[in-house]
Order: structure tokens, then sequence, then C-alpha cells
């Protein structure tokens, strides 16, 4: 019976010639950017993959989500990225699965009744606004209510969206938003400020990103573009996310 030889190691030379090949700069520079700047590396690597897997997407607004999410937890296994600067009738949810590089849904998605009509331009942190929220959230648990399966949504941003679980505003499903409502109406139905999508995706798209992961909300909003602590990250929000 043959015997398998075994490999033989990359001799010495070899090797060092190899690497005389790469620009010193290069290895210089690749070192320090992660060694001085992990979230920034991390940060950057993560806008690469976000931008690969949802070409529609604005790369504008992937950059920023990988901006919170490196700040917040660079480390998450799940994402979900909503663009409200886009109108209902277009497609503005994304859920990516960070560890298996996938995009898993690139869905449409509601906004709330006092935030706009076919477009989203105004949000609020309000009770009884009915308006939707901008910023960095982590998922929580799911439930039934009286939009059947939710998933509960925890705001990190203070002042922006942290009044949310108090407001009740969650993912759910919803009738209005269909191919269907936007052919009678010319755009989605509104909710109460909840991000609702299509009924047929509820499940799977609520359990994709449920318990500990997380979802950003943009609107090029000056002040909440200016003022994020997640956005100009800093060491007392990454607390906070932690908290």
């Amino acid at each position: 019976m043959p015997r398998t030889r075994p490999l033989s190691p990359l001799p010495l030379a070899t090797l060092a010639a190899s690497l005389l090949l790469i620009p010193p700069s290069l290895l210089a520079d690749d070192f320090l950017a992660q060694a001085l700047h992990p979230d920034q590396h991390t940060r950057h690597t993560l806008d690469n993959t976000l931008t690969r897997l949802a070409p529609a997407a604005d790369q504008q607004v992937l950059g920023l989500a990988a901006r919170a999410l490196a700040c917040a937890e660079p480390d998450a296994e799940r994402l979900a990225v909503i663009d409200y600067s886009r109108p209902s009738t277009e497609p503005r949810l994304w859920v990516f699965d960070l560890a298996e590089q996938e995009l898993l849904f690139e869905e449409l998605v509601s906004h709330g009744r006092g935030s706009g009509d076919a477009e989203a331009t105004v949000f609020s942190n309000t009770p009884e606004s009915y308006q939707s929220s901008l910023g960095l959230f982590r998922t929580m648990n799911t439930y039934y209510g009286r939009n059947g399966y939710s998933l509960r949504l925890e705001g990190l941003e203070a002042g922006i969206n942290d009044l949310a679980y108090q407001r009740a505003i969650v993912i759910h499903g919803a009738d209005y938003v269909s191919d269907a409502f936007i052919e009678q109406t010319g755009r989605l139905g509104r909710s109460h400020g909840c991000p609702a999508v299509r009924q047929e995706v509820t499940y799977p798209l609520i359990d994709s990103i449920k318990e500990e992961q997380y979802l950003f909300v943009y609107y090029p909003d000056q002040q909440w573009l200016n003022s994020s602590a997640f956005l100009d990250c800093q060491r007392e929000s990454r607390q906070l996310a932690m908290q």
C-alpha cells in the first residue's frame, strides 16, 4: 500500500522571497491599522461586506450602518438596515447575516403615519406622535400582540430612539405592506411608528434578527447625524450598548 508523503515545509528562503514581493508600506499600514485602530479596520471590512452583499442599497448609508455597529458591537452576527430616505414604494430594508456574509432579505417596510405620506420626512422619539425613530436599535424578544408575531426593539440613542420600548415600536407584519397596496394607493400603508413588513416574511425575518442583534435606521437628518454617539464612536456609547 503506497504511503502518503508528508508535505515539505516551505523553505525559509522561498518564504522570505515571497514576503519581499509585498511592499513594506502595505504590511506596515495594515498592521498599524489593525493594531492602533481596530474599530476603523472592522468598520472598513464591514462596510465593504455590506456594499458587496447589497449593491442596490446606498453605499453611504451602509457605511454609516457599519460605523454604528462597529462602535456598538463589532462581533454582531446579524444587522438590519432601513433607509427612510427612499419612498415606501421601494425596497428599503436589508437584513444581513454577517457571520455567513449573506444578504437574507431585501424588503418593503412601512413608516409611521406621523412621519409622512409616501415618503418619510419627520422623525421623533415622542410618545403618541406616530412617527418613526432613527438611529441604532438592539433587538429583543418576540411576542404575539394585536399585530401578530412581533419583535421588541431597544433604542440605544438617548433622546433619539431610547423611548422605543415604552412607545411599543416593534417590527411586525401588516397587510398594508404589499405590492397590491402600492398599486391601489401609490404608497404603502403607514403604522403608528413601527417598521412593519410584509406578512409573508414576518416570521423568518423576525427570527433572523431577534435577541441581541441590531437594527440601523437612516434618514439624512443633520441633527441626528451630527450628534449620534454611535456615528462618532465614544467610550460611553459602547458601554451603553454593552449594558
